[in-house]
């Protein structure tokens, strides 16, 4: 089996190197705004996303007849079901607002610290 180097030996460097690069990566100012904002939108919709999904938890244990109650007088659909889908379908549009917010702020942050590091 031949061996195939994945990494570019233009990014091999002795560990002092390495640490010394590390270090003025984490007091370039795009890299502190870069790592902020993540940490915030991150934070952000994480919290929203517990703060539901514990409401729901509590509701279905100190008040399970709420959530067993039919949505209309006679159907089988009950408030669980639609929060249980509601709470599903929030995590995939938390998501969906991660992706846009980094693909329109977090890669251009990226792009100038890559270039200011060059």
């Amino acid at each position: 089996m031949k061996h195939v180097n994945v990494c570019p030996t233009r990014y091999v460097s002795a560990p002092q190197d390495i640490a010394a690069r590390i270090e003025t990566i984490r007091r370039n100012p795009n890299f502190r705004r870069l790592a902020s904002a993540r940490t915030r939108l991150g934070l952000s919709l994480a919290t929203t996303m517990a703060t539901l999904y514990f409401a729901y938890i509590l509701t279905v244990a100190l008040a399970p007849g709420a959530l067993g109650t039919p949505v209309l007088p006679g159907a089988v659909t009950t408030w669980g079901i639609l929060a249980g889908v509601g709470l599903l379908s929030l995590g995939f549009v938390l998501t969906a607002i991660y992706v846009a917010v980094a693909n329109r702020h977090f890669d251009h942050l990226t792009t100038r610290l890559e270039e200011e590091m060059q």
